[in-house]
């Protein structure tokens, strides 16, 4: 271990060894106890934080977010309260990188997909799911955790004057549409919304006509006819949010690849640098924790709540359709050299592809081999 990681982790224990030893006893559901006291006058004093989420109200996803937020004055015992906003409340879904660097909002639980979209950062295209991309969410904790990806999206955050705090773990996503889609070849010509990017690319390149819509668009689109199928989030935020009433099916792989596009559709919280850095040392890793936590919180209250919205769906007379095995190879064989075109656009970009590809090649994840990649190459 180097010299600068030991004094990292000998400074991380001093600090946070009794709050992780007490989130870990899984103490932050409704109903959880204050935390220890941090014995600092100056962060006891108390100060309020606008964050706002991509979710808009009445979804699952919004309501698990207000819930940590309105939790965190009590877990930090005073010095830190969160106000929540909805996605689209203080600043448009696509604006909120901007104007959480300008201080507008304090911090942001956003996805980093549309940091490419806007061109604002390429490598957010890596930095949450991307088609055929690592399909388990332990593998991106293993992304983050263990090859340095936490790092990496602070240097790349950095540059834009935000801190990123962390990854917080969803769901895959679905297509809904109002045609019967069993192949591939079914999505040649339809009107497509997709989040753009790479994912958008991957679509073309099998026929359809992708368009980017925010996601408060989406079921407008879908119940108007303007498009045919979109992508979403997952079954429970997407029945929250009306899409049995404005769909006949949902697209999905084979059983054993059940998402091809966005398989771990990861969300993120970042704060303005400068609100950051105003932090005690100890207050910010204490908030690194409840990140932490929130990502339990998100991800669990989803796949719970996905249980009956399966059910919903299927009385609602939804039909679930699936691809074949043949399908997950072709669209593989598309995604591969997308993924190494996107990359090597951006030098960040290649970075960040460049760990996926450590983890992918792993023995113990064992995703591709390195017959797989033979011929592509990173411009690091």
């Amino acid at each position: 271990m180097s010299e600068r990681k030991a004094s990292q982790v000998q400074a991380r224990g001093s600090l946070c060894r009794g709050r992780r030893e007490f989130l870990g006893a899984g103490l932050l559901g409704a109903g959880a106890l204050a935390t220890p006291f941090i014995g600092n006058a100056k962060a006891s004093a108390g100060r309020n934080m606008k964050l706002q989420s991509l979710w808009t109200e009445d979804t699952i996803g919004y309501r698990t977010f207000k819930r940590w937020c309105e939790s965190v004055v009590e877990l930090t015992s005073g010095e830190v309260g969160f106000i929540p906003f909805p996605g689209g409340s203080v600043a448009e879904i696509f604006d909120m990188m901007t104007a959480t660097s300008a201080g507008v909002l304090d911090g942001m639980h956003w996805v980093p997909h549309y940091a490419a979209v806007t061109g604002a950062m390429p490598a957010g295209a890596f930095l949450t799911s991307f088609p055929m991309g690592l399909p388990h969410p332990h593998q991106w904790d293993m992304l983050f955790d263990s090859y340095g990806g936490t790092d990496l999206a602070r240097e790349l955050y950095a540059r834009h004057g935000l801190h990123y705090v962390g990854h917080v773990h969803h769901d895959m996503n679905l297509i809904h549409s109002n045609v019967p889609i069993r192949s591939l070849d079914d999505f040649s010509g339809l009107n497509l919304r997709m989040p753009g990017g790479l994912v958008a690319d991957c679509f073309e390149a099998i026929g359809a006509r992708t368009v980017a819509l925010a996601g408060s668009e989406v079921r407008p689109a879908l119940a108007s006819g303007a498009i045919d199928a979109a992508d979403f989030t997952g079954p429970a935020m997407n029945f929250d949010l009306g899409f049995a009433d404005v769909s006949k099916y949902i697209v999905m792989g084979p059983t054993s690849t059940p998402c091809l596009h966005q398989p771990v559709d990861l969300t993120i919280v970042v704060f303005n640098q400068g609100v950051w850095d105003s932090l005690s040392t100890a207050t910010q890793d204490l908030l690194t924790e409840l990140v932490r936590s929130f990502s339990m919180q998100h991800f669990t209250a989803h796949q719970e709540a996905n249980i009956e919205a399966w059910s919903q769906f299927a009385a609602a007379g939804v039909e679930v359709t699936r691809l074949s095995e043949q399908d997950v190879d072709r669209f593989r064989a598309i995604a591969l050299p997308l993924w190494f075109e996107w990359a090597n656009r951006d030098p960040d970009s290649a970075r960040v592809l460049s760990l996926h590809l450590e983890v992918m090649l792993n023995p113990a994840v064992a995703y591709i081999s390195p017959e797989d990649i033979e011929g592509f190459e990173l411009k690091l």
